[in-house]
């Protein structure tokens, strides 16, 4: 469990108790960084959920901030959560660090919803596929370290047939331009799309198609995102849903209430607009059958 899980659910959980008992304290993270003699970026870091944190850390942020002894214990037990080890940690520098982030959230997740209009999400990608992808995306990288980030993507993929935890609802919106556009050679376009259909053939997945014919959107206009919910899990205070968006060089975890509920009206647009995924269906093989033709 801890290596399919990860500690990114910890960790943030952690980050946001910290956080907020800063704000009661009424202290800054500058203000807190001097008393500590830590730099600030550590601190940020501990708030963030970005990196395992040190029980000696915790300690040191409750004594400051004048913690009961009882949530002080449940706070530094937690930090002993965060140094559990995802299987992506094997991968090193292949993955980038603010992307180590998202894969533990996904690995988390209960509920997974994709909306792409470029290009197949990484979890639903083939082989060939995900290689044409990564010669555009970082040409300058090498041969075995590309192989490596494919490698990478493809073991993502196992999380949606998994037996324990269980494998997450996972729903897919694509636009029809990106059955249309082709990555690497026809043959590898046609994989792509026959591995769409198999994918979709699992009973917590649901691929559906946004029509061309359908006009401008929210979604064209707003671009790509995935929202993920997690499940309540064992503590008072389950993770909060969140809206992950990808740019060139990081990405946002937009988690307020408002936030994700602006996403949600997006997405129930989508959901209006697209094919039923038997006519999303019939829409791929008409689209394999031109690739083949071609």
């Amino acid at each position: 469990m801890a290596e399919d899980m990860g500690s990114t659910v910890p960790r943030r959980q952690l980050g946001r108790v910290l956080r907020q008992l800063r704000t009661e304290a009424r202290m800054t993270l500058d203000g807190v960084a001097e008393e500590l003699e830590c730099s600030r970026q550590k601190l940020w870091r501990i708030e963030t959920g970005i990196g395992p944190v040190r029980a000696v850390d915790v300690k040191g942020l409750c004594d400051l901030y004048g913690v009961r002894p009882e949530l002080r214990e449940a706070l530094i037990g937690l930090a002993g959560e965060t140094r559990a080890r995802g299987w992506w940690h094997a991968y090193g520098d292949t993955i980038p660090e603010w992307f180590q982030l998202y894969v533990g959230l996904e690995n988390a997740a209960s509920r997974l919803r994709f909306f792409k209009n470029t290009l197949v999400p990484g979890i639903l990608q083939s082989r060939d596929y995900a290689h044409g992808v990564y010669q555009v995306d970082q040409p300058n990288m090498s041969e075995e370290d590309r192989q490596r980030a494919v490698e990478i993507r493809l073991r993502r993929q196992s999380l949606l047939s998994r037996r324990l935890p269980k494998a997450p609802e996972t729903q897919v919106i694509l636009c029809e331009s990106v059955l249309l556009r082709p990555v690497g050679t026809n043959a590898a376009m046609a994989e792509q799309l026959h591995h769409l259909l198999a994918t979709s053939e699992l009973p917590n997945v649901s691929v559906r198609v946004v029509p061309l014919a359908a006009g401008p959107h929210h979604g064209a206009v707003g671009g790509e995102f995935v929202l993920l919910d997690f499940p309540p899990g064992s503590r008072a205070t389950p993770e909060p849903p969140i809206v992950y968006c990808e740019s060139w060089t990081g990405a946002l975890y937009l988690d307020r209430p408002e936030e994700y509920a602006a996403y949600e009206k997006v997405w129930s647009s989508l959901t209006a607009l697209a094919l039923d995924e038997g006519q999303s269906r019939q829409l791929i093989h008409k689209i394999i059958g031109e690739v083949h033709r071609g």
